[in-house]
């Protein structure tokens, strides 16, 4: 089966991907972003802004942004680099993955335009192949140096997570790590909690982050697993009320419902030699919990055992 490419009245193309148990994503080439994420009830699993933009030049506020060369602010170019805003093309070689099933995986591929190399003067090939399976949306990133000259960059896969009441969601799995705090010009700490819980603006870096992060949604019943592989970094950040009225693409309570920890290689930047890969992997998984409190079980998250 070809892939599903839907083509929308503003000119702009979304990719539809279904599995047979019922659940299915959208993507979009611009960004080569993931807008959408649904369970086989049909229940949203991303957050996107009611106010967010689906085209250029705005970077779209939700969904699943992919960050490279930078994140956030950290370097010269546009915040979280630009390949959120540009506007990616299939990949039709995407060796050296297998084959993949059109109906529920799609490979992207960005190169540099000759404006990116004026601002980043590197050749480079950016791939990723965003799959989904009953109750898993799998995302894997490549960057190729294909340079004469060795390069090093950030990147970051944004997780702009649906909950139902930001108040009632707790994140293990990232505690006594030491984290860098953007509200304190990163400043580095140690995460003294037993889990994060939220009741405030939070934008932290966690370093030697684990492969497996748990967010928990008590009023879902429901835990979203991250599992991630060469991204050493977790990133956690909800703007809460007073930063979110002053940012324009999102609603003033859109805070509440929404939650981003994402996977990231942010603190040390990746190096790459000509020629040379580098390679990602992210997992997110649903859960369903039937717990209401105390410490995760991590049996049941990793099985199923409940």
């Amino acid at each position: 089966m070809p892939l599903n490419v839907v083509n929308d009245r503003d000119g702009s193309s979304r990719i539809i991907l279904t599995d047979p148990g019922g659940s299915s994503a959208e993507v979009l080439l611009y960004g080569g972003q993931v807008v959408s994420w649904k369970n086989e009830r049909r229940e949203q699993l991303l957050y996107m802004s009611s106010k967010a933009q689906l085209k250029p030049p705005k970077a779209i506020r939700g969904g699943l942004p992919v960050c490279f060369p930078q994140f956030g602010n950290l370097g010269a170019l546009e915040r979280h680099g630009f390949a959120r805003n540009r506007f990616w093309s299939f990949d039709n070689d995407p060796s050296p993955l297998p084959p993949a099933n059109q109906q529920s995986t799609v490979d992207l591929i960005l190169k540099p335009t000759e404006d990116d190399l004026k601002t980043w003067p590197h050749s480079f090939e950016l791939r990723v192949r965003i799959s989904i399976s009953p109750g898993k949306l799998t995302i894997i990133p490549r960057v190729r140096n294909t340079d004469l000259k060795a390069f090093s960059f950030m990147f970051a896969l944004r997780n702009y997570l649906y909950v139902s009441d930001i108040s009632e969601v707790r994140v293990e799995g990232l505690e006594t790590l030491d984290y860098l705090d953007n509200m304190m010009r990163r400043e580095r700490f140690t995460e003294q909690a037993d889990a994060i819980t939220f009741d405030g603006e939070i934008d932290r870096v966690y370093l030697n982050a684990p492969t497996k992060i748990a967010i928990i949604d008590h009023e879902r019943k429901r835990t979203i697993e991250l599992r991630k592989e060469g991204m050493p970094n977790a990133v956690v950040w909800n703007p809460w009320g007073k930063k979110a009225k002053s940012i324009a693409d999102m609603g003033d309570e859109d805070y509440t419902t929404m939650l981003c920890v994402d996977s990231g290689a942010i603190e040390t930047p990746i190096l790459l030699r000509p020629c040379e890969e580098w390679k990602g992997r992210q997992e997110l998984s649903i859960v369903s919990s039937s717990y209401c409190s105390g410490q995760l079980d991590p049996r049941k998250v990793l099985y199923g055992d409940h």
